[in-house]
């Protein structure tokens, strides 16, 4: 079962994310995590080598964003304060990419021309032997600069670990190919040894042009890991259209402030987060909820900054700029799940903590062993040497994890699918217990008044204006559904002289001077208001999945309201796939047994509680975590954040509040229940991606590294697997982009 979460972490504390320079490999990794956790104040430290950076909690009294910068130097590394987030950065890797690519096409070009005059002097039968006694000399000269082109980042990375007495990928690499090019250089310049030793400069050059190629492949590859962020970046507009009186002006959307008008015209993208104040339109929203059909806007709407504006032209008002809009956020919270760490990889970082160091002692080990033990040459015992160095490959363990969150979690924005962090996402997998709030879950949300059945003594509009009055001021359903019922019937709703909330029970206060109570039977019942006759129109109510209120005015029943709150078409099917997947489906409901009932009997769900208060539902998921149950809470009530907080995984439907959406772990864009599934499956493809990268990384290292001692592999052959090992794993972990068309 997964670890619960920790909900005991000071939100004081603030969050901040470094771009982290000259990591390489998953050792690099645990070198500058553990450089960052040793200054004190700081709380816990993330690095990514997927994303190269750093997630860093820490209290900026005690530890100064310099002490974190002089730390991480301290192990070799730099942590940049001043430049972009990793989702901004694009231009900075695009110049990275590109000298990889220079780099690699002058040294293929040495490389090749290399490799054929070393192979056609070791064919005897053609009787070609370009250069003739200068032929090594040749090699020299185009293998040279390779290893100073080429081979210049590794040597670089090599020097700068060693000064730090660390060691990392650089390091095998550059003894590798260094001591194939040194030996070779020796028994050129040596005198009495030319001719007397074969020179291997082909395979320095091969092995630095091969991991060359590896590196170019595999950027190209994680750069597709980031295709989610980017094209969330991309949504933003650069100009608006702002409105003065009658006057239309351009303007930098950096200009803009609260308040503003702005036009958005067909085919536009909105430029802000705003309210419609005139005109109607439809807008396509699928880049930021995933949901396709586009959605009509009228005036009073919200509408979301990136969508684009289908139709009609439509004048909002700013209601969110920057950081404070709907897309920033998002593209905020994709960036945070990126940068987390799955628990998945904590064996992983334990052993590339150990790995390089390890390696080469049987590097070592192995050219003792060859030469002293076994009497081969000195050649054969150093080539097996090199072999051993250059087939480990600790950036596949490095890259594991994160590649595959970062394109899980890509996969998941895509789809509208909103995730925390990385062990959210892999704790979701191990859910088998969904517990659904009803209202604005199950059902729309959208409560509306059915049936109205007044007293002997009460007029319809008389009653509608008391319960009204008390409940103008609530953000409740059921509240808001009675109020705009009043209104529609042109009914006046004036606040009340007093009123007191209830939550679970209804409310009740003073309406033009008479006490008036609003809520359930038990609540009437609390307070020694008996229904009368009109208990008999309750059960009818109740019996049909309708919600009565009873409203009682001065003592005595004068009413019950019956709201209607249809359940969601989506949301039968989607409990039908969580059965269908295995998982237990409870749904939690304030409401009595008999409106439960009917709820539950018409979304297919087979276990409810009703009658739950908005503070017991956080109770009903620690009982069941008690019993072994890992659990899902689904919700989007300002009521249901406790139990979103106390679940396993907290899923959010982004049409609730903001609160809820902070509690949760996951949130869904759309506000349909279908996703839930949805979110499900995708957590478990990606553990499944990650454990499979994981199988393979330590396959490889497990299997290569002692067949290069064994001297069954060449140390040409060991670059090649070396080289593609890293992206097969980011290539894997890629497959999870089609997330969306196959869960």
């Amino acid at each position: 079962m997964p670890a619960r979460k920790n909900h005991d972490s000071p939100g004081t504390i603030p969050v901040a994310r470094f771009p982290i320079e000259g990591m390489t490999c998953a050792a690099c990794v645990a070198r500058v995590e553990k450089a960052i956790l040793s200054v004190p104040g700081v709380e816990r430290a993330s690095v990514n080598l997927a994303t190269e950076e750093a997630t860093v909690q820490f209290d900026p009294g005690r530890a100064p964003v310099e002490a974190l910068r002089e730390a991480v130097a301290s192990a070799g590394y730099r942590l940049n304060v001043t430049a972009a987030t990793p989702g901004d950065r694009s231009q900075e890797r695009e110049a990275e990419r590109n000298a990889l690519r220079r780099d690699l096409l002058l040294s293929a070009a040495l490389t090749v021309p290399l490799m054929l005059i070393s192979m056609l002097a070791m064919i005897p039968s053609l009787s070609i032997d370009l250069f003739g006694q200068f032929r090594d000399w040749a090699l020299m000269l185009l293998c040279t600069p390779v290893m100073i082109v080429g081979g210049r980042r590794f040597f670089v990375g090599f020097a700068r670990a060693a000064r730090h007495g660390a060691a990392d990928m650089n390091t095998l690499v550059a003894i590798g190919t260094g001591t194939a090019y040194l030996y070779s250089v020796a028994t050129l310049v040596i005198p009495g040894s030319h001719g007397g030793g074969h020179v291997y400069f082909d395979t320095a050059a091969t092995i630095i042009t091969l991991i060359l190629l590896g590196r170019f492949l595999e950027a190209g590859a994680r750069r597709r890991t980031t295709d989610a962020i980017r094209q969330l970046a991309g949504l933003r507009p650069k100009t608006a259209a702002r409105l003065r009186g009658e006057v239309e002006e351009t303007v930098p959307v950096e200009e803009l402030r609260l308040g503003d008008l702005v036009r958005i015209r067909p085919g536009e993208r909105v430029p802000v987060d705003g309210t419609v104040v005139r005109g109607y339109s439809s807008v396509d929203e699928s880049m930021v909820t995933g949901e396709s059909v586009p959605v009509e806007k009228r005036a009073g709407d919200r509408v979301v900054g990136g969508t684009v504006n289908s139709s009609g032209s439509l004048d909002l008002r700013a209601t969110a700029l920057g950081s404070d809009s709907v897309l920033a956020q998002i593209i905020r919270l994709v960036e945070d799940a990126q940068g987390s760490k799955a628990p998945v990889q904590a064996f992983a970082d334990r052993v590339a903590s150990v790995f390089v160091p390890v390696v080469i002692g049987i590097a070592l080990l192995t050219f003792i062993v060859w030469a002293a033990v076994l009497g081969a040459s000195l050649q054969d015992a150093m080539v097996n040497f090199i072999a051993v160095l250059i087939i480990a490959c600790p950036c596949a363990l490095g890259l594991a994890t994160p590649t595959a969150v970062m394109v899980g979690t890509g996969a998941g924005a895509r789809m509208g699918i909103l995730i925390r962090d990385a062990e959210s996402l892999e704790r979701a997998r191990a859910v088998t217990t969904i517990i659904l709030d009803k209202t604005g879950t199950v059902t729309t949300g959208a409560v509306s008044v059915a049936e109205i059945v007044p007293a002997a003594h009460a007029t319809i509009d008389s009653i509608l204006h008391a319960a009204a009055a008390l409940e103008v001021r609530s953000e409740h359903p059921l509240a808001r559904a009675i109020v705009e019922y009043a209104r529609s019937r042109g009914v006046s709703v004036d606040p009340p002289d007093a009123v007191d909330t209830h939550p679970g029970f209804g409310v009740s206060g003073m309406v033009d001077g008479h006490a008036v109570v609003v809520g359930n039977g038990a609540f009437l019942a609390e307070r020694g208001i008996a229904p009368g006759a009109l208990e008999a129109d309750e059960g009818r109510q109740s019996a049909q999945g309708r919600t009565p209120v009873f409203v009682a005015v001065d003592g005595t029943p004068a009413a019950v309201i019956a709201l209607a709150d249809p359940v969601k078409p989506t949301s039968v099917r989607a409990i039908s796939e969580l059965h269908s997947m295995g998982l237990r489906v409870v749904m939690l409901t304030g409401d009595n047994p008999r409106v439960a009932a009917g709820v539950a009997h018409a979304s297919g769900v087979e276990e409810y509680i009703a009658g739950v208060l908005p503070g017991q539902k956080a109770d009903h998921v620690r009982e069941r975590q008690r019993k072994g149950e890992v659990v899902a809470m689904v919700g989007d009530g300002i009521n249901d954040a406790p139990a979103l907080a106390s679940a396993d995984v907290g899923i959010a439907l982004g049409t609730g509040t903001d609160i809820a959406m902070e509690s949760a772990e996951i949130t869904l864009m759309r506000g349909d229940l279908a996703d839930v599934p949805r979110a499900i499956r995708l957590s478990r493809r990606m553990v499944a991606t990650i454990r499979q990268n994981l199988f393979w990384a330590f396959v490889y290292n497990v299997t290569g590294i002692p067949l290069a001692a064994a001297g069954l592999l060449n140390p040409m052959v060991a670059a090649l697997a070396m080289a593609f090992s890293s992206v097969s794993v980011v290539t894997n972990s890629l497959r999870l982009r089609r997330a969306g068309t196959t869960i």
